[in-house]
């Protein structure tokens, strides 16, 4: 039986000090396989994207197994850890979350030169043409417009050819066009890598073309759906 691209099991995690401590996941288990597209939908508060940022090895759980493309997370170090998830994992933020002082090419490419990559500058204009944007490698991120911005930040997580996608909502801060033509590069891309894709969203058209959709309630799985099946 093959692997799963991403386990979790029991996953419990609280956030914040003292009386503000908020129990955000409590017992989170999951399997995702490789090459599945999957979607964290559920209301404002729920854990979604604790959970998404717990399965980038951005947060870490208080308790219990995360597992990534084969490596328990939980014994790495934070150096290790970084250069683990700069390897296999890709993260594309709402906010972009671009370097101002950087052009495109290098918001792209410093990140591989970072990691020891052979020919980062090289690799980076290949992924920023692959993503559109093959004559605005000198512009900074303040000469781009937002959909611009995101296929850049696009671009920077796909350089180093991860094997896991995570996307926080995606779409959020773009108008209804970009913002299509941006989940179609991602599904697009994600399909030509054979990558695994799990993104939040509160998009229920975004959501319905991913082929699982796990709703999440109070920190919980309340409910899983696959593409095939109605919500019940």
């Amino acid at each position: 039986m093959t692997a799963p691209a991403i386990a979790l099991r029991d996953v419990q995690l609280s956030l914040g000090r003292g009386a503000a401590r908020v129990h955000i996941l409590k017992g989170i288990s999951l399997d995702i396989a490789k090459g599945e597209a999957v979607g964290l939908v559920g209301p404002s508060g729920s854990g979604k994207s604790t959970l998404l940022m717990t399965m980038a090895g951005l947060e870490r759980p208080d308790s219990g197994l995360v597992s990534i493309d084969g490596q328990d997370l939980g014994p790495l170090d934070e150096d290790a850890l970084a250069r683990f998830r700069g390897a296999r994992i890709g993260i594309v933020f709402q906010s972009f979350h671009l370097i101002p002082t950087m052009t495109a090419l290098e918001n792209v490419a410093v990140p591989l030169e970072l990691a020891g990559a052979s020919d980062p500058f090289g690799r980076a204009a290949a992924e920023l043409g692959l993503v559109g944007l093959g004559d605005r490698l000198g512009h900074y991120p303040s000469q781009l417009s937002g959909g611009e911005q995101q296929r850049v930040a696009l671009a920077r997580a796909l350089a180093p050819d991860p094997a896991i996608l995570v996307a926080d909502e995606p779409t959020g801060n773009l108008d209804e066009t970009t913002g299509q033509s941006i989940v179609d590069l991602i599904f697009r891309l994600k399909r030509e890598r054979g990558a695994t894709l799990v993104l939040v969203t509160h998009d229920n058209g975004l959501a319905a073309r991913c082929d699982r959709q796990i709703r999440l309630r109070s920190g919980l799985i309340d409910q899983t759906t696959s593409a095939l099946e109605p919500a019940r």
